[in-house]
């Protein structure tokens, strides 16, 4: 046998090695703790429903999942570290409207693709939210609230997880098809912001049911609407936003967890049958329903389609009206 036959024979038992070892490694998944990166504080929609999850699929895949909260700019700070992370399935993030299909409309380089840098592996919830305002305010429905922002000519500020999540830019939104003005206050997480709404500290926010349920039954805020096109179960005497009279105003946010690109098929089938598993159970789908939120566990590919459509969807938004530019 000459040289060049054996140096291809030796290169191409090689590979070999190295794709049964890769494959005996993917079939072993997973032989360590997973960590679970939240890009945003605690308290907010985001890292309940993240920890809830992690709790719940530790059993089912037999490693503890790990919360690693990474606020910052919107859930950018969180993502794009996820994005340069190996793709072993050791380290997974969760997604969202905003670090995905809003933010990279809106800021020059947030440091990752949402196309290519992630393997969208499903929704762990999608649905409305809920307009919310201090109990304070002297507004008890949506038409007071409208003549109360146009009285203030912009001087009512909101609070939201930061800019380019769904909170942000369903204010956003709402203010552009109301003709209103309101001051941004983006926090690193959306407990700050609720929290400081209850304190006073902000006029009002659209945030997620997670979040607001508990504190709207308590007396400590107040809801004025919700943002889907059919009332919810959880506030059934809160109207929507179209029959509070914004006829042209409707918007539903998601969540949903992905993997850096280039994790193996296999550990992201074993993640979404993992997942999957753990939200359509009696236990998820109670949790779930206890938010006011939808469930589907879309397949992998379903997700990603979704997050395509979802980032044409708002680049095209954002850049004809200007949504969530500060």
């Amino acid at each position: 046998m000459n040289s060049f036959l054996k140096r291809a024979c030796c290169t191409i038992l090689a590979l070999w090695i190295l794709d049964a070892r890769s494959a005996a490694a993917d079939a072993e998944w997973p032989m360590k703790p997973i960590t679970l990166v939240v890009p945003g504080g605690t308290g907010g929609v985001v890292d309940i429903r993240a920890r809830w999850l992690a709790q719940h699929l530790s059993p089912v895949l037999g490693q503890p999942v790990i919360i690693d909260n990474r606020p910052g700019a919107g859930g950018v700070t969180g993502t794009a570290s996820v994005a340069k992370s190996a793709p072993d399935g050791y380290t997974l993030v969760m997604v969202h409207q905003g670090t995905l299909a809003v933010t990279p409309h809106l800021v020059a380089n947030v440091g990752y693709s949402p196309l290519k840098d992630f393997v969208p592996i499903t929704r762990v919830g999608h649905g409305g939210l809920v307009l919310v305002v201090r109990p304070s305010l002297p507004v008890h429905n949506v038409a007071e609230f409208i003549d109360y922002l146009k009285e203030k000519s912009g001087a009512a500020n909101y609070g939201s997880p930061g800019v380019g999540t769904p909170p942000h830019v369903a204010v956003e939104f709402f203010k552009l098809q109301t003709g209103t003005k309101a001051q941004h206050i983006p926090y690193k997480g959306g407990g700050q912001a609720a929290s400081d709404l209850m304190g006073g500290h902000v006029d009002f926010s659209i945030e997620g049911l997670t979040v607001m349920v508990p504190l709207i039954k308590d007396g400590r805020v107040r809801a004025l609407a919700v943002t889907s096109d059919r009332r919810i179960a959880l506030l059934p005497d809160v109207p929507t936003m179209r029959e509070a009279g914004v006829r042209n105003y409707s918007y539903e946010g998601w969540i949903g967890i992905a993997a850096p690109a280039g994790t193996p098929p296999p550990i992201i089938a074993r993640v979404y049958e993992a997942v999957r598993q753990v939200m359509l159970g009696s236990e998820g789908r109670e949790f779930f329903a206890a938010s006011g939120t939808e469930v589907e566990a879309e397949a992998p590919e379903v997700f990603a389609a979704i997050v395509r459509a979802e980032y044409e969807k708002w680049g095209r938004v954002v850049r004809s009206a200007g949504i969530g530019l500060e």
